[in-house]
Parts: C-alpha cells; sequence; structure tokens
C-alpha cells in the first residue's frame, strides 16, 4: 500500500504523507480506560496505526467500529484485521457514526479516536463531524484526536470541552493529542 500516493491523490481527507508513527499510537490511547470501555469507534483509521494499539490493549468483548473513508485503506483494514472478533469495519463517513453506532445496537461510544486531518477538512464536514460526534459520545464518553497545530482549538472549543492536551514530539511531524468532552 503506497500511503504516499493515496495522499497525493486526496490530500483534503487524507491529511498526511505517512502513517502515524508508533510512539502517537500509544499516545492516543492513553486516555483510554481499557477496563471499563465497551464500545469504541475510529474515525480515519486508514492504515491501522491506532487500530492496532486499541486490538491489543482491548477487552476481548469491547466493540470496535473502524470507519474509514477510503477504499483502498479500508480493503486493508479488513486484510488485516478480519479474523479479530467484535470488530466492525465500514467503508463511510465519521458523519453517520450514530447510524453505524445504532446498526450495532449502540446508543453513545465510550471513546471516540480520530485519526481525520480536520485541518484540511472542509469546516462544514468538520461541524457535522462534531455535531455527530457530540450524540455519538453522550454525557460519559471522550473523543480523542491528534493535530499537528493548534490552530484549530478554538474551532474544537466551540463543539467540546478540551480535558487535556499531549504532546507527542517523536512523531514526525510532532502532533498534539486532545482529548475533548462534550461542553455541555
Amino acid at each position: 500500500m503506497n500511503f504516499l500516493l493515496e495522499y497525493l491523490k486526496n490530500p483534503r481527507t487524507i491529511g498526511a504523507i505517512a502513517p502515524s508513527g508508533n510512539g502517537l499510537a500509544r499516545k492516543m490511547i492513553k486516555p483510554v480506560d481499557f477496563s471499563k470501555a465497551e464500545v469504541i469507534v475510529e474515525y480515519g483509521a486508514g492504515t491501522g496505526a491506532f487500530t492496532r494499539e486499541l486490538v491489543i490493549n482491548r477487552k476481548p468483548d469491547t466493540f470496535l467500529i473502524l470507519i474509514e473513508q477510503n477504499r483502498k485503506f479500508c480493503r486493508e483494514l479488513v486484510k488485516t484485521f478480519r479474523n479479530q472478533p467484535n470488530i466492525h469495519i465500514i467503508n463511510g463517513s465519521a458523519e453517520n457514526v450514530n447510524l453505524y453506532l445504532k446498526k450495532y445496537g449502540f446508543e453513545h461510544a465510550d471513546y471516540i479516536i480520530s485519526g481525520l486531518p480536520f485541518t484540511s477538512l472542509p469546516a462544514d464536514i468538520s461541524e457535522n463531524i462534531f455535531r455527530e460526534t457530540i450524540k455519538a459520545i453522550g454525557n460519559n464518553g471522550k473523543f480523542i484526536t491528534f493535530q499537528y497545530s493548534m490552530v484549530k482549538r478554538k474551532f474544537f472549543e466551540k463543539y467540546f470541552r478540551i480535558s487535556d492536551v499531549l504532546h507527542e514530539i517523536k512523531n514526525i511531524p510532532p502532533a498534539y493529542v486532545l482529548v475533548m468532552r462534550n461542553s455541555k
């Protein structure tokens, strides 16, 4: 799989020229309480950098819903994780997260981990995703995403309360991990 080629074809939706590094993947899952997580959703699962960490650390009965818009990445996810129990891979949009949760019988996700490039996504798509994420995590869930800069912080704060910011300097480029809850 040529990640760079997919980026060149879809720079607004891929957002990076290479998959996230292991250090960033571990930092992304650090806020997750795996002993209590029943449902975890991953937006923009890509080639599975964060997914691998989720699979390694989750309880066997934790339900994972992976949402990936890129068909090639989706096929790669299916090949990599097809033998894992309780993983559902959806070739679709994070804008439909609540439809996917309902399809599998869930009202809310305990955690939503996002690899989406909100800095390069059109604002209306980001806003749709945020509105749906608010519903999907309910009052108790967490939304965890990363960004290469904090330029969108105010944009995130229109929708969420940022409860923590972690910094991963070993990633190329270095990244910020934002841990958020519903602001209401």
